[in-house]
């Protein structure tokens, strides 16, 4: 069955798979996605790479949308699940690092590798549940989904200070117990601002 006619006639003819009204919606559309992902990505997503996956997820998703007035609210949806993809990968490759959240670097690793992988990822996992709640959540906000203290303070109704306080907690609480699940890494000393 086809589609309704929607408004813009790029947008229809897109996700009718029309390879020149595609070109047309990505550039019209990519200056914002840029954008969102520079401001709301953080420090350790690229926002150049997060713009280009938000574009494929958008070209491949574009027969879900329903009308040009819900297409902007609906690929700004898009931008922020695919940040929020990409700082939980972010966040996994400091733990372990040469890993891949995704899994495919699981393929090529060894047995012993793999395993070695899926334990640290384990501990970490309990270190972050031994955790009082409040600890647990900002430290999983800022570093686990890589969120700015801003954004941070916006999600929870908090000024900058208290969360900036709040996360420095968290990460300090993190590196007390961390030791007790047998995680010495890097990334331990990078966060306990060591070299």
């Amino acid at each position: 069955m086809r589609p309704p006619r929607m408004d813009h006639p790029d947008l229809f003819d897109a996700a009718a798979g029309d390879r020149q009204a595609r070109e047309r919606l990505t550039r019209e559309v990519l200056p914002d996605v840029l954008q969102w992902c520079a401001r709301l990505g953080g420090p350790r997503v690229e926002p150049e790479d997060a713009a280009h996956e938000v574009i494929l997820v958008m070209l491949g998703r574009l027969h879900t949308v329903q009308g040009e007035a819900q297409f902007r609210s609906w690929l700004f949806g898009v931008t922020r699940r695919v940040l929020a993809a990409q700082r939980r990968r972010a966040w996994f490759r400091r733990w372990l690092p040469g890993a891949s959240y995704d899994g495919p670097s699981e393929e090529r690793a060894s047995p012993f590798e793999a395993t070695q992988r899926s334990e640290t990822a384990e501990r970490v996992r309990a270190a972050l549940e031994s955790l009082s709640e409040d600890h647990r959540v900002f430290l999983v906000l800022a570093d686990a989904e890589a969120r700015s203290e801003s954004e941070i303070s916006e999600l929870l109704g908090l000024s900058l200070g208290t969360v900036r306080s709040r996360i420095n907690r968290g990460r300090k609480a993190f590196l007390a117990v961390a030791p007790r699940f047998g995680l010495e890494s890097p990334a331990l000393r990078i966060m306990d601002g060591g070299a």
